[in-house]
């Protein structure tokens, strides 16, 4: 141990005010939908398995954690038996975690029940996969949690902890948490048991909540500009929300996590190639256009692209189908926030008057509310091209069935003529429903039966569907049930 028991115990303490009695101070009512996965965890855990809640910077995984320790107090679970740490810390990281559980363990002798471990940044724990797949295996007594933001963990690399965690993946607040978490209060829109019941809606109701969500439409936007990261939600000027989401990504992430944790050496380049990605939300990727521009190498390249898929700051989308033709493919690009590239490229408020740029933030939006309702599901997302380069946004294989999602975030009306390569797509795969997403509240509802499809197509503005699919994910509702 490099560091003293005396400093090591002073720093422990003051992460476990709880020993002494102390409540957690300034601990938020409002919960993330993940906690209800956590909370199953915390009690009766579904498999012998340590719980790794993963996803980008400044999302609230810490605070998910901390409110879990609350739950877990409120509930009669002794205070000595609860430990959190953090190894971001310079004290704890040179310590190490064996070093960490000697000094909880003589300061608070151990009391009746389970323990329970709280780890946040455990990527700064050496060899932390063999670690928890140790405490797992030998120490059935201790349930872990762990949080990373800068690892690809369970996806590659950490082949010996296979079957020993269990991932809650958190993307960025959802439209319905950014409502809540922001206070505001607006007409309540009905709830919904799944996207499928709408196709059956009477027209009066349709009328109705056009009508009601009206004032949804400007915190939607604003919304896109802010993003869905909790600390940037609750600043007043949008201006300073995006220069600490900027300053979150570019300098903590690409300069700090990339160099300690990865070892990237030419943090340039790195930079560069993630602002090409920025200026290429939602398109598909070139990489051959991504190389000549930045004068990168292909491998180096690639392996840049892996790297901000495994600090979660990005989303890569196959296209459909299987086989040496994918892996041949190009990969569609997401953001993981819509209002990451607006940060970056420094647009401010100006996107909200930028059509392209507003559709573009859209369909990022609606793709990571997407993600985080199925994901729980292990729910293929890819895109689909077809004849003569027709093209879908979004198609989630869910089990045997395929959901597809175009978004059209426009003024104008979009018809069944502005939709071949969806009507295509269903042709094909004798689809019974799809989506459009569009900008206006008006075009809200089933557009008329396809004369030579059975296929039906419902309308539905991007303020509602986040609004819903946010609300559906915080209630463990299954959108198409």
């Amino acid at each position: 141990m490099l560091v003293s028991k005396q400093e090591l115990l002073a720093v422990l303490a003051q992460f476990n005010p709880w020993w002494r009695g102390e409540p957690l101070a300034d601990l938020p009512t409002w919960r993330r939908a993940a906690f209800g996965e956590l909370r199953e965890w915390l009690g009766d855990p579904p498999a012998p398995r340590a719980v790794l809640l993963a996803g980008a910077r400044q999302i609230g995984k810490t605070t998910l954690m901390l409110q879990a320790v609350d739950a877990l107090l409120r509930a009669g679970v002794p205070a000595a038996n609860i430990l959190y740490a953090t190894f971001d810390h310079p004290i704890l990281k040179l310590a190490g975690t064996d070093a960490v559980l000697q000094a909880w363990r003589e300061r608070e002798p151990q009391r009746a029940g389970p323990e329970y471990l709280f780890l946040d940044e455990a990527q700064f724990i050496r060899d932390w996969g063999t670690w928890i797949k140790h405490q797992v295996d030998f120490n059935k007594s201790r349930r872990i949690f762990f949080t990373g933001s800068a690892m690809p963990l369970a996806e590659a690399g950490q082949e010996s902890g296979v079957g020993r965690w269990h991932t809650i993946r958190l993307t960025t607040l959802s439209f319905f948490e950014y409502l809540q978490i922001k206070g505001v209060v607006l007409p309540a829109l009905p709830q919904i048991k799944s996207l499928r019941e709408l196709f059956d809606w009477p027209q009066p109701d349709l009328y109705r909540v056009t009508e009601t969500a009206a004032p949804y439409v400007g915190h939607f936007h604003e919304y896109l500009l802010r993003g869905g990261f909790p600390q940037t939600a609750q600043i007043d000027s949008i201006t300073q929300a995006q220069r600490l989401l900027r300053e979150d990504i570019i300098d903590k992430v690409l300069k700090r996590d990339m160099t300690a944790l990865f070892g990237v050496r030419r943090v340039l380049d790195l930079e560069h190639t993630f602002l090409y990605l920025c200026m290429h939300d939602g398109g598909l990727l070139d990489m051959v256009d991504l190389c000549a521009n930045l004068e990168v190498k292909r491998p180096t390249a690639q392996h840049f692209i892996e790297l901000l898929e495994a600090t979660h700051l990005i989303y890569r989308l196959p296209p459909h189908g299987y086989g040496k033709d994918v892996l041949r493919a190009r990969f569609k690009i997401y953001l993981a926030d819509a209002a990451i590239a607006p940060a970056v490229m420094l647009k401010g408020k100006s996107l909200v008057e930028d059509a392209a740029a507003l559709g573009v933030a859209t369909e990022t939006a609606v793709f990571k509310h997407l993600f985080a309702h199925y994901y729980p599901q292990n729910v293929r997302f890819t895109y689909w091209r077809g004849k003569k380069d027709r093209e879908v946004d979004l198609l989630a294989e869910v089990g045997a069935r395929i959901i597809p999602f175009e978004v059209k975030y426009r003024a104008q009306h979009t018809g069944l003529r502005d939709l071949k390569g969806l009507l295509e797509v269903c042709r094909e795969k004798s689809i019974s429903r799809a989506y459009v997403v569009t900008k206006s509240l008006e075009h809200f509802g089933p557009l008329p039966d396809v004369s030579d499809s059975s296929t039906r197509i419902l309308h539905i503005p991007a303020a509602l569907l986040c609004y819903w699919m946010g609300e559906l994910e915080l209630t463990g509702a299954l959108a198409e049930a």
